[in-house]
């Protein structure tokens, strides 16, 4: 009897259940191969090197954030609260790995492998694209570009702060996210 095809999201759950508990550096693929029962090729076929798990699990926080844009009341909300609410859904699809989420993070931003920092900026990038989307913004040429500079600086500075506080409840985590969304010139660019 043939045995059936390992998936791609099979692989990349068995890899953030393993790294729960040994941590992302040393998670190797070959772990999660005999975790699955399956052999190394068996991974190769949906994910070329470890990075691309990482991009996989960034990727569905990305669907995640898509998911939520879909919600028939987000338009009825400011500005500024699509953005809330869209950040808040990205953030709850990771927080079910969110150490090794961070984990993930430093791994690609790692010093002396500039092709895993390059994907780092471009991954941050790619989720701010999809955010401002997603919260429909409009803005155009130099105000689309303000935007997304301070957009991005406000969902690192999130990230970041959901990454070191854990056990911080998450009424005070929306009062966090809803200040870098009020922060000067992106107050007046959102219409807060």
């Amino acid at each position: 009897m043939k045995k059936p095809t390992t998936t791609a999201p099979q692989i990349l759950n068995a890899a953030l259940h393993l790294a729960d508990t040994c941590g992302w550096e040393r998670l190797h693929l070959f772990d999660v191969a005999a975790h699955l029962g399956i052999g190394l090729d068996a991974i190769a076929q949906h994910y070329r090197e470890k990075d691309e798990l990482v991009e996989a699990w960034f990727d569905r926080a990305d669907q995640a954030l898509l998911l939520r844009a879909k919600a028939d009341d987000l338009m009825t909300l400011s500005p500024a609260k699509r953005l809330e609410e869209l950040l808040i859904a990205w953030l709850d699809s990771l927080s079910s790995h969110r150490a090794v989420s961070g984990q993930m993070l430093l791994y690609k931003l790692e010093p002396g492998h500039v092709h895993l920092q390059v994907l780092g900026l471009l991954r941050i990038s790619r989720t701010v694209q999809w955010w401002r989307e997603a919260a429909r913004r409009e803005t155009l040429h130099l105000g689309r570009i303000a935007e997304e500079t301070l957009l991005t600086g406000a969902y690192l500075r999130s990230v970041v702060h959901w990454l070191r506080h854990p056990e911080e409840d998450p009424v005070e985590f929306r009062a966090f996210l809803r200040r870098q969304l009020r922060c000067g010139p992106l107050c007046l660019l959102l219409r807060y």
